[in-house]
């Protein structure tokens, strides 16, 4: 077992606990245990209040101390919280009639008085032990925080991030928390008298175990593993002209960046949410400005270099296999050896034309959620692109699929037709010797390749990360890929499909 991790921090006030509990709340998520330990008096319960309403994104939230109640719950946007007190607890065996013994899992835990029941607290967690210091003032703190087991990480890492907002001038800055995505990294706002900036906590991590040729599935389909990725990109495509957000702060070494806020003002509007048109106009001439460039392969990096990871066949070929090992059994419909060996073979000649085809950046997820409409700029510019870490080299389709085919909102066919026809008018314009039909054929291609990544993407994160409401998109990506599959260069694998894979469930 690792070694505890211990550092302190003096608290003059509640807004210094308020801050402290907000950084915390950025590192830690369900099956995490944090016991509040102190006098009477000391600020527990407005630890773990400030935590708790901080998750919540409501600073009115009623968060009543569980004194008398032994144990509240909370559902909050990003995953339950169960908030207990043991102060009133006479014996260790009362923990399982209040629902602590087992530890409910994918809930975070706060318990005030852990002392309370010694042997009942799990090895990896957090303590904070709040003491007065009247020296201080009236209502100062001093937070003894330490990580046992698994948590001294987290610890350490807390550690980190205060000394990175110091540095950065923004320790005293209000926190406001932000939805994350599905990755693991998290997002707060900083606010402050002179503006609004984005706290992005990006931990070095690879997504899953060594399963693929003793890579992770990060490594093998190049997703980043750290920041590092995320800063090349990001002066890379503004170098380029794109609208990507301005990099104020970053601690390259431990993951985290500050930077310019783009607000919420999306690319799609009603219930349900669909396209804004002139918005998508817009973010398909950035795709179509990007692709018309000779783009380098390497970007500066912190005085080194950072190499662009080449989309390469076993990557494709990696992601689509998450449909045969994540959907297909969810649809009580697994592969033989044979047909798994019909299916890569398959797909290994369908990418032989993508794969020769010219490369450029794929952004990877360039798609609603990604893109912020930024109305005081002009042009292509009015396109704000957050999310661009998993950038590639590969063909030049990629990304105009991922904004026509929205994994996550409706693009009605018309409209998908009308952008790509728009897309492929202004590279015609920029090369007389675009070859539109080519063109067409990479695009259904790589719509099936994506689309078929999907749904066994969204399986996965039901199945593996317990995130379920990913499954509601997958009747839209079945929509999707048959419409690429309807292109005459993909009637083969159509028919493949078609005899072994299912549809959805409706409803998911």
């Amino acid at each position: 077992m690792s070694a505890p991790a211990t550092f302190s921090v003096a608290l003059v006030n509640e807004t210094a606990t308020a801050q402290l509990m907000a950084d915390l709340a950025l590192l830690v998520g369900p099956g995490d245990v944090i016991t509040l330990t102190g006098d009477l008096g000391a600020g527990k319960t407005a630890a773990a209040r400030a935590l708790i309403r901080y998750l919540a994104g409501d600073d009115e939230l009623e968060v009543p101390s569980p004194t008398f109640t032994l144990v509240q719950g909370y559902e909050l946007p990003p995953f339950p919280v169960m908030h207990a007190d043991l102060y009133r607890v006479e014996d260790e065996s009362e923990l399982e009639e209040i629902g602590l013994s087992p530890l409910p899992e994918a809930t975070l835990v706060l318990i005030e008085w852990p002392e309370r029941a010694p042997s009942a607290m799990p090895e990896d967690r957090i303590d904070i032990v709040l003491t007065h210091r009247p020296a201080l003032g009236a209502n100062a703190r001093a937070a003894d925080i330490t990580g046992y087991g698994k948590a001294a990480a987290t610890v350490a890492r807390l550690k980190a991030l205060r000394e990175f907002l110091d540095a950065s001038g923004y320790m005293d800055a209000t926190r406001r928390r932000m939805a994350g995505d599905a990755s693991i990294r998290s997002y707060a706002r900083l606010l402050r008298d002179d503006g609004i900036v984005i706290l992005m906590n990006s931990p070095q991590r690879p997504d899953g175990a060594a399963l693929y040729d003793g890579k992770s599935y990060s490594a093998a389909v190049h997703l980043a593993e750290n920041i590092r990725p995320f800063v090349a990109i990001d002066e890379g495509l503004r170098a380029q002209g794109l609208s990507a957000p301005k990099i104020h702060h970053v601690d390259l070494d431990h993951g985290f960046l500050i930077s310019e806020d783009f607000g919420i003002e999306g690319v799609i509007e009603g219930d349900p949410p669909r396209p804004i048109v002139e918005r998508y106009e817009a973010a398909t001439d950035a795709l179509a400005m990007l692709h018309g460039k000779a783009l380098p392969d390497t970007l500066p990096l912190d005085g080194q270099s950072y190499a662009i990871p080449v989309f390469d066949i076993e990557a494709m070929l990696i992601e689509i296999g998450l449909m045969p090992e994540w959907y297909l059994p969810d649809r009580n419909a697994p592969l033989s050896d044979e047909k798994r060996a019909e299916f890569f073979a398959m797909w290994r000649e369908l990418l032989k034309k993508p794969l020769a085809a010219p490369k450029t950046w794929i952004i990877r997820d360039y798609h609603s959620p990604n893109l912020i409409w930024l109305a005081d700029r002009a042009g292509i510019e009015r396109v704000g692109v957050i999310d661009f870490q998993d950038t590639v080299l590969g063909p030049k389709s990629y990304d105009v699929v991922s904004l026509l085919q929205d994994a996550r909102i409706d693009v009605p066919e018309t409209v998908e037709l009308t952008l790509l026809s728009r897309y492929i008018k202004a590279r015609r314009a920029d090369d007389p010797s675009f070859d539109a039909a080519g063109f067409a054929e990479l695009y259904a291609i790589m719509s099936a390749q994506r689309n078929t990544r999907l749904l066994g993407t969204f399986a996965r994160l039901n199945r593996r990360d317990g995130k379920p409401h990913y499954l509601r998109h997958q009747p839209r990506i079945w929509t999707y890929l048959q419409r690429s599959l309807a292109h005459p260069a993909l009637e083969h694998l159509r028919d493949w499909y078609l005899a072994n894979v299912p549809p959805p469930q409706s409803g998911t």
